[in-house]
């Protein structure tokens, strides 16, 4: 039998988890042990526990200097094991390596203080209290125990820490009352909690018979022993998040725990709010404006049994819950799910791996899926469950008007609003009804271009425009590099430069200007910096403290204002020219998810879309909200130019200070494919090299290849390969991007 070694990650979670050690299997072992399994093994005169992160026929260091495994720990797959296993699968699909899967699935704890600790003062004995505090009331020198004494009888229970502050009391003073017997003090241990957490009580709605129907097809099958991924398909508004808590309320009655991740836009106090008033406590949350003391806090409730369900953005997805038994990706369309550093991995494929390994189901909802999603739903490799209508009674989807801008033009109307918008902007301002305005850009201008030359002015470090602010100063939101608008073009020293386009900035201050009497409020990155104040803006609007809301994406993710009847689509054509293939899915999904935050009360809505492509295909379903027909026009073209679902995509970026680097190693590269797709008879599309969709990003180049193949495990295999070619170069940074939408 050929001798197997074992790389093994020693200190999971601590800041040394910084490399492998190599262990030989014993021959009794052979077959026994897999990735993430848990094994004993001597290290630095010790014996530890470790996990096993790879296993090959290949000594790295000198044989005579491996040590064997001592012993094999688990029999059932831990959490722990799970998430090792878990990174194994990471580091094999998306090409990095098994420290960089494993500080992303096992993040290296953070020196954070431990829970807080608070000491509570508790009244042992009410008998002849009354007399006590008549006894010491005339001793003139026990004044602070005659305080404390007539608090405690007010309220057996004190914080220490008022106590001794507001009641001004010393250590020495509650001595005395300890050795008698009268009041004991006693420590707890405290979370920091991101919740502002008020009484739980019931949180339960009627669902109807659409509802009814997807969460008894999921609690059947869950409660019989059934695991599978379903695709929730509902409208905006049809009450998806109603499906998922009694989803939730069925697996946490088998003790099993959930995670629900949600985009980070949308993970908003008032979505969590639904959740904590059904579940309680039991919830935990992360998102990335939370302290790192807050989440270490809510990651170790998760661990140690103290929460069922954690809720929170992709990073989500790896809570350590020992018993999973359900994990929900909602608005699971969203490109958040998608991570922008090495791994390149999407939560819906991690999501998927991860319940097979923990034996969960899988429920992905959008009232816009991915064209693929929605594909393996129709094919019966996903279960669907649909919701066609709104779910509060009296609501229904709101008149939806497309209004052509070039036509406005014609009219003499040179302004940011329609004739038709801002007739309707005056019609519920009047009424004292809301309004909702999207613009798909923030700051006051789109960009600052010569009329001289007609080159715009962009970021020195990045390759795209400056975005223009209020303050006259230039900003690139890639990496914050900013400097005052110049007073001559840097190409040609013109003075005809000015600003084009839209920004948020510019949409308030004509409203402002339009309508003085309107309170406004404006949501983008720029207003919602700090930590509370996306919730702070959000309340605000929803209490009616004003009535208009301008804002970028953040304002049309699952938010509900029953009061908002019109929401006006300034610019609908700006993710239509994407270069990317899913630039018509993307502007559909936008243009609906906006349109959905009308008329979700018992008043009717409206939705003025304006656009210099009124015909488009895209924007014409999303007036309509009527994803099938969308799908089926979409479906032919994906298939005709092989895209997903009918194909797979692999997009290999190469990233690096010197350009001319990349386009060398990235042109090698590509010949190589070729060579090996020729060899193997793989039915094979190798395009490029070509920039990437943003070609420099903070000084850096971005080169990419893209490879299309009908069958995925070719693709898998030529991407084992290339790595195994590649020569590693210190100052490239490779990443494998799998394209399944």
């Amino acid at each position: 039998m050929k001798r197997q070694y074992a790389s093994v990650v020693v200190g999971i979670g601590a800041k040394a988890l910084d490399r492998e050690f190599q262990y030989a299997v014993p021959d009794s072992l052979q077959g026994q042990i897999r990735v993430g399994s848990s094994v004993s093994i001597p290290f630095r005169n010790r014996v530890i526990d470790g996990y096993v992160t790879e296993l090959s026929h290949t000594p790295q260091i000198p044989v005579n200097q491996i040590k064997e495994i001592l012993g094999l720990k688990e029999i059932n797959l831990s959490v722990e094991a799970q998430l090792v296993r878990l990174a194994g699968w990471m580091r094999e699909h998306y090409g990095c390596t098994m420290l960089q899967a494993l500080k992303t699935v096992m993040p290296v704890k953070e020196n954070v203080k431990p829970l807080m600790e608070k000491k509570i003062i508790s009244l042992l004995s009410e008998e002849e209290l009354d007399h006590q505090i008549e006894l010491i009331g005339a001793k003139k020198n026990q004044r602070a125990r005659l305080r404390l004494l007539t608090a405690l009888r007010e309220d057996r229970e004190l914080p220490y820490s008022i106590a001794l502050n507001r009641l001004n009391l010393t250590s020495s003073t509650l001595k005395p009352l300890i050795e008698a017997g009268w009041v004991s003090i006693e420590e707890m241990r405290v979370s920091r909690t991101p919740l502002e957490l008020m009484e739980r009580h019931t949180y339960r709605v009627s669902l109807n018979e659409e509802q009814t129907t997807a969460v008894k097809t999921f609690a059947d099958a869950f409660t019989s022993g059934v695991q599978q991924t379903y695709l929730l398909h509902g409208v905006t508004g049809s009450g998806k998040t109603e499906v998922y808590m009694e989803m939730i309320e069925a697996v946490l009655k088998q003790g099993k725990q959930v995670i629900v991740l949600i985009p980070e836009i949308a993970l908003t106090y008032q979505t969590v709010m639904r959740f904590y008033r059904r579940f309680g406590d039991t919830i935990a949350l992360v998102n990335s404006k939370l302290s790192k003391g807050e989440r270490y806090d809510q990651f170790c409730r998760a661990e140690n049994g103290e929460a069922s369900i954690m809720i929170g953005p992709r990073s989500a997805l790896f809570t350590p819950f020992r018993n999973l038994g359900l994990i929900i990706i909602d608005e699971c369309h969203e490109h958040s799910y998608k991570s922008e550093n090495i791994p390149r991995y999407h939560a819906k494929d991690v999501a998927a791996v991860r319940c097979e390994l923990a034996g969960a189901s899988l429920v992905l909802g959008s009232a816009t899926p991915s064209v693929s999603d929605y594909y393996r739903a129709k094919t019966g490799e996903y279960q669907l469950l649909s919701l066609t209508g709104r779910a509060a009674a009296g609501s229904s989807l709101p008149c939806v008007e497309i209004v052509d801008l070039r036509q406005e033009l014609l009219a003499g109307n040179k302004q940011i609003f329609s004739r038709r918008l801002r007739e309707l902007m005056d019609d519920r301002l009047e009424k004292g009804e809301q309004i909702m305005l999207f613009l798909n850009r923030r700051g006051y201008s789109g960009f600052i271009s010569c009329r001289s030359c007609g080159k715009a002015i962009k970021c020195q470090h990045c390759d795209v425009s400056m975005t223009v602010h209020r303050n006259h100063r230039m900003v690139c939101h890639y990496c914050g590099n900013n400097h005052p608008v110049p007073k001559v073009c840097p190409s040609c020293s013109s003075p005809y430069i000015a600003g084009f386009g839209t920004g948020t900035e510019k949409v308030e201050q004509q409203v402002s200007k339009m309508f003085p009497q309107a309170r406004v409020l404006r949501m983008d990155m720029d207003t919602t910096s700090k930590k509370g104040s996306h919730e702070q803006i959000l309340s605000a609007f929803a209490a009616h403290e004003a009535d208009i809301l301008i804002g970028t994406q953040m304002i049309v993710k699952g938010h509900d204002f029953p009061n908002v009847t019109l929401v006006g689509i300034l610019a609908a054509d700006l993710s239509l020219f994407a270069q990317d293939y899913q630039a018509g899915a993307g502007t559909f999904s936008l243009l609906t998810q906006a349109s959905g935050r009308a008329g979700r009360g018992n008043i009717p809505g409206n939705v003025v879309i304006q656009t210099y492509n009124p015909d488009n295909s895209s924007i014409c379903h999303a007036a309509t909200q009527d994803y099938l027909r969308f799908y089926e026009e979409e479906l032919p073209y994906r298939k005709l130019l092989k895209y997903p679902p009918f194909f797979h995509m692999l997009t290999i970026q190469y990233m690096s200070e010197d350009e001319s680097l990349i386009g060398q190693q990235l042109e090698a590269l590509a010949g190589l494919a070729v060579r090996i797709a020729d060899e193997n008879r793989w039915r094979m599309d190798i395009l490029g090299p070509a920039d990437g969709s943003i070609s420099k990003i903070k000084d850096v180049y971005r080169k990419v290849l893209y490879i299309k193949a009908l069958d995925v495990n070719h693709l898998e295999q030529m991407r084992k390969e290339l790595e195994a070619s590649v020569r590693t170069d210190k100052r490239i940074q490779i990443s494998y991007d799998w394209n399944e939408d």
